[in-house]
């Protein structure tokens, strides 16, 4: 493998492990879409908020970080997807905006919309959030309507590379099945871990009973969808690229073949699978364990991880045109210069220290379990 070839299989791999670590991170939204079923008063829905709302910064940082990393290593992709579908990129940053401008209102005195509003707020992005993303992540694998002609840019008044090919610019990934399976996949996946997160993070009695009550329901639609999607994934026929030619055909099995060629991505799977089965899975039957967030987050990371590596990874399009097959965006033809690459990667190596910095900050926001004592007396609460 040539040193170019190298580095776009290094930076997809970086991309999917940020889209991995934010997909872990939308326990906040879930939190979010669960705060008037886990809080009943408002000393409770005090508590909720508090708990998600010292961790949405990191969400919101992640996202930008993800779309960042995806302009710079793949730019053909940003300008395709966030050029023409840019309805569902809106919408989702609509909803992480609303999501910020809540979480600092809401609890001030005199705002205009009144607490309520904001919490309403609160729970649409908890809701939308995770579903738009679940299912634009999706057209990695179902594919989108779009035509790439790079031919296009030497063109004097409208030097656009990609166009995309329908008038809903995005939103008819909604209308595919399989995409919205998994946009209800992630949704209620958000919602298990920031079950688990309640339980771990605040001391409460009446929340902790709540919290493992909802959890069994929560699991079960997760994994519904989850499977469904998954079992599909495994059985469709995939969008394979010829190393040779560079040509973009469709092969039977292609997703599944990939696993089984790559038998590290496979394991990977496997152990993030078991990892969030047996954090949900503890819980339910301990009454006094607590710390299922941390294994079922970690296994989180480990299957979209996974997943986002197999949609890439092994010549494969990842991001597929259902209008022109061979518009479709691989590794290859969708990457930065060799020069950007290389360059970037030596700035990559500082990503260990963030990450380290990220866990020292959330284990200071996590040294004091959330309770009644705290909401009543901090006057720095949400």
């Amino acid at each position: 493998m040539d040193t170019y070839v190298l580095l776009q299989n290094y930076w997809w791999f970086l991309v999917a492990l940020l889209g991995a670590l934010l997909v872990f991170l939308l326990f906040v939204q879930g939190g979010q879409s669960l705060l008037f079923t886990i809080g009943k008063t408002e000393i409770q829905q005090k508590m909720l908020l508090n708990s998600t709302g010292r961790k949405w910064e990191f969400t919101f940082t992640t996202l930008v970080t993800f779309g960042g990393a995806f302009f710079a290593s793949f730019p053909l992709f940003y300008s395709t997807s966030f050029g023409g579908a840019y309805w569902v990129w809106i919408l989702i940053l609509l909803c992480f905006v609303l999501q910020a401008v809540s979480y600092e209102y809401q609890a001030k005195k005199g705002n205009l919309l009144g607490k309520k509003t904001y919490r309403v707020f609160l729970l649409l992005n908890g809701i939308l959030g995770p579903v738009l993303i679940g299912t634009a992540v999706g057209t990695f694998f179902n594919g989108a309507e779009f035509i790439v002609n790079k031919q296009q840019l030497t063109a004097a008044f409208n030097p656009v590379i990609s166009q995309w090919a329908t008038s809903w610019h995005g939103l008819e990934a909604a209308l595919v099945v399989w995409n919205v399976c998994l946009g209800l996949a992630v949704f209620f996946l958000s919602r298990v871990l920031s079950l688990l997160y309640f339980v771990n993070n605040i001391d409460d009695a009446a929340i902790q009973s709540k919290s493992r009550k909802q959890l069994q329901w929560d699991t079960l639609l997760f994994l519904v969808f989850f499977l469904i999607f998954l079992v599909h994934l495994l059985a469709q026929d995939g969008f394979a690229v010829n190393p040779e030619t560079k040509e973009v055909y469709i092969e039977p099995f292609k997703y599944l073949t990939n696993f089984l060629e790559m038998p590290v991505v496979l394991a990977v799977l496997l152990i993030g699978v078991v990892g969030v089965l047996f954090g949900i899975g503890k819980t339910l039957f301990c009454a006094t364990w607590k710390k299922g967030i941390w294994f079922a987050g970690a296994g989180t990371v480990f299957t979209v991880l996974a997943l986002l590596l197999c949609a890439g990874w092994n010549n494969t399009a990842y991001y597929p045109s259902l209008t022109d097959l061979q518009s479709s965006l691989t590794l290859e033809n969708s990457c930065s210069s060799f020069f950007t690459l290389k360059t970037m990667s030596y700035v990559s190596i500082l990503i260990p220290f963030v990450l380290a910095y990220i866990v020292y900050a959330w284990r200071a926001l996590d040294l004091r379990k959330i309770n009644h004592k705290e909401m009543e007396e901090n006057e720095h609460t949400y």
